[in-house]
């Protein structure tokens, strides 16, 4: 823990920097960041994904593409965690340069920590090395109940393991490589099971510092090739005094963390249902934020809105920190792109196309004035 806790301590005295370092002009001054997270498309997906990137992203002045590559794409450094059928370096490449033709940042996401496995099925990086797992005493395969006996469907690694940083940091490497980025996207989004009392290295650790302790050291690697770390925000919100839950927010006591990471990464503050005004807190904290909708198109324009009163509103220290707006997709590239290109979308009530095309549209807007 004394190792956790200088380098949480170290890393506060690299300087920090803006995510968006973007000319001078109205659209960015009112909303620095219009970012899309979304899954890296199939291999045979890539054509049609270029032509969204042109025809949507960029004519409505998108910046940034979080691109969740997970394990789609043909790793050198560890094949083994290849998924079937993978990106290969060259339509990376395809993708990278339509982005710089129209000066959209990418970051490329790997979920680490939490999200290694999913309901029933063990994602890739414990399939192929299960001793990473926090808790092997829970069998993916075996449940009682669905997701799991807890509710639960998100399987951890043991942070703590003295084998799992050399082989998530080639990864990590190899991505930001192929994305010529200085940007990377960890996730760390519901980490339900973290300083679980079986596992023999976490048991009885603070889960705070533990999570803490975690984003330093991504944090820390990302640094020393001038990168810059995102992470999903709801671990670092008190989901009992809020109100918020377990789900956008944390009932196991890993929100404490956000008085412990550094204050240069990058949060992507993620609410659905309601537009939960928490993008002030972590700028209170001194971190910067982007708000995430992603399914209902009359909350995230109102989380639109509400970014752009903060930013105009606060005084210069704090309004500096409210970066903007990142829908968020959940479904994969391929068919998130079917459906946005269906007719029928324009008249169902919500879901993230329809929410896509809400947002571009206020971004047009916005853009004419």
């Amino acid at each position: 823990m004394k190792k956790i806790l200088f380098l949480i301590a170290a890393v506060y005295i690299i300087p920090t920097a803006l995510l968006a370092q973007t000319k001078d002009s109205q659209m960015e001054t009112r909303l620095p960041i219009r970012g899309l997270a979304i899954a890296a498309p199939s291999v045979d997906g890539v054509n049609p994904f270029l032509k969204f990137i042109e025809e949507e992203l960029a004519p409505a002045h998108f910046n940034l593409l979080i691109l969740r590559v997970d394990y789609n794409y043909a790793y050198e450094t560890h094949p083994e965690l290849r998924d079937d059928n993978p990106l290969t370096k060259s339509d990376v490449k395809r993708i990278v340069e339509v982005c710089k033709k129209y000066n959209i940042r990418i970051a490329p996401q790997i979920n680490f920590l939490g999200h290694q496995s999913w309901a029933k099925n063990t994602n890739k990086l414990l399939s192929v090395y299960p001793e990473f797992d926090e808790t092997p005493q829970i069998d993916t395969k075996n449940y009682s109940g669905w997701p799991n006996p807890d509710g639960l469907y998100c399987k951890s690694y043991c942070p703590l393991h003295p084998n799992i940083h050399a082989v998530i940091f080639a990864i990590m490497d190899e991505l930001m490589d192929a994305f010529e980025t200085d940007l990377f996207h960890a996730g760390m989004d519901e980490v339900f099971y973290i300083g679980d009392p079986k596992c023999p290295r976490c048991s009885g650790r603070d889960k705070a510092e533990l999570f803490a302790g975690e984003v330093a050291v991504l944090r820390n690697h990302l640094a020393q090739k001038n990168g810059r770390l995102m992470i999903w925000g709801d671990r670092l919100i008190d989901g009992k005094t809020t109100g918020i839950g377990e789900w956008e927010a944390s009932m196991n006591n890993t929100y404490r963390a956000i008085d412990l990471i550094p204050k240069d990464v990058f949060i992507c503050d993620w609410h659905y249902e309601r537009p939960e005004p928490t993008a002030a807190y972590f700028a209170i904290k001194g971190l910067d934020v982007a708000t995430c909708p992603w399914r209902r198109p009359e909350v995230a324009i109102q989380q639109l809105n509400d970014m752009i009163r903060l930013r105009e509103n606060s005084t210069p220290q704090i309004a500096q920190h409210f970066q903007g707006i990142i829908e968020t997709v959940w479904s994969d590239a391929d068919q998130f792109l079917k459906s946005y290109y269906d007719a029928s979308t324009n008249n169902q009530k919500e879901s993230d196309a329809l929410t896509l095309k809400r947002l571009i549209e206020e971004y047009k807007k916005t853009d004419k004035l």
